[in-house]
């Protein structure tokens, strides 16, 4: 050993569309592998200062997507545990390839599951309007880039949180 510290980096990455269980998921994946979770849409309301939705409306969504980019490129060398994304973190291209190295988790869920898992009330910035028809909009144009990104898929349709851990803990402890 040279002295040089070894690479911090997450032990699992989760991405995936809004209401595909990303925080719940995360949350009782760092809780069974003992570890934190870190979620990168709370950094930049942390860093900020303000909600998701008000930088979009005050600032737009390029901005927040610069933001975002930041965060991710942070947390993917800070932390050391279970990491989840933003929904639309994967748009971009930097980010994408900042994923290619990491166990990445993509947390599939069907358009009826996150619509009823959001809410038709849902206070998101991108799903303003026709929640329905938006989500659709996002999971169809996304769902080749989770697939792009992700060391595993992991269909959340109908399972509890501990089911989807029990797949993807195989691939965090090889």
């Amino acid at each position: 050993m040279t002295g040089a510290a070894a690479a911090v980096r997450p032990m699992v990455v989760l991405v995936g569309p809004p209401g595909s269980g990303k925080t719940t998921v995360g949350t009782a994946l760092a809780a069974r592998l003992r570890v934190p979770l870190r979620d990168t849409d709370h950094d930049i309301e942390k860093s900020t200062g303000s909600p998701i939705p008000e930088i979009f409306v005050e600032h737009g969504e390029a901005h927040f997507r610069q933001l975002e980019r930041s965060a991710v490129r942070s947390a993917l060398s800070e932390h050391d545990g279970v990491l989840a994304l933003g929904g639309g973190a994967v748009t971009d291209e930097e980010t994408r390839r900042l994923l290619a190295d990491h166990t990445v988790v993509f947390l599939e869920v069907s358009l009826a599951e996150a619509v009823r898992r959001v809410g038709l009330g849902a206070a998101r910035p991108l799903l303003l309007g026709n929640i329905r028809g938006r989500l659709k909009q996002l999971m169809d144009a996304r769902r080749p880039l989770y697939t792009e990104v992700a060391s595993l898929t992991v269909d959340t349709d109908g399972r509890t949180p501990d089911d989807v851990v029990a797949e993807i803990l195989p691939v965090v402890q090889r």
